[in-house]
């Protein structure tokens, strides 16, 4: 769910079968520390993107070729999400085990995220019109799934300590409704993106800008 792998893990001691599943042990300092380092380093890889692709003139050679490394990178990155996103939500609906997508989310995650970072490279060299609200909104919604997709390293912590059979219905509400909220965001930024990305792409060729 939101590129971050969905493992199974070994039972905690103690944790019941059924019912409700208690919560495990919180994530550590260190990983913590991790992920704030790791969304630091993603905004900032955001904002020298969106910056140098408003202030810098790439030239149109430059434009056309990151045009295309941009719709590889969204195919590959977006594709992924949508088969690990639609594993998560067979697993929320109760139609498979929470390891059988282990394995699969586990590869997935170089994919996702290494089509993330080829996005923002692209991104920079093909203009994006600051000026330009709708242009904003899709900007902002790839800062905020890339930062969905770290936030959301400690609920999978938890599922990772959980028995490989524990059920979603099975789980404290706490963490399924942060589990759904997470995977409602995650699509909801993809498509916004998505959607204003092939907009964006048609006016320019209507209008020859």
């Amino acid at each position: 769910m939101t590129g971050v792998a969905l493992r199974p893990g070994t039972p905690e001691a103690g944790a019941p079968e059924t019912g409700s599943a208690r919560p495990p042990a919180p994530l550590s300092r260190r990983h913590r520390q991790r992920l704030v380092l790791l969304g630091a380093l993603c905004t900032a890889g955001w904002l020298a993107s969106v910056l140098v692709g408003h202030y810098v003139d790439c030239g149109p050679e430059l434009h056309r070729i990151g045009l295309a490394v941009h719709i590889l990178a969204l195919v590959l990155s977006f594709g992924t999400i949508l088969v690990v996103d639609w594993l998560g939500l067979l697993w929320l609906l109760g139609k498979m085990e929470m390891h059988e997508s282990g394995k699969l989310e586990a590869a997935a995650k170089p994919l996702i995220w290494g089509g993330l970072a080829l996005l923002l490279v692209s991104g920079a060299l093909i203009s994006p019109d600051l000026t330009n609200t709708v242009t904003v909104v899709k900007l902002v919604a790839v800062l905020v799934l890339m930062l969905n997709g770290l936030s959301i390293a400690p609920a999978m912590h938890r599922l990772l300590e959980l028995p490989p059979s524990t059920r979603f219905s099975e789980l404290t509400k706490r963490l399924r409704l942060r589990l759904l909220i997470a995977l409602t965001v995650s699509q909801t930024c993809w498509w916004t993106a998505v959607l204003i990305g092939l907009i964006n792409s048609t006016l320019r060729r209507w209008t020859g800008a």
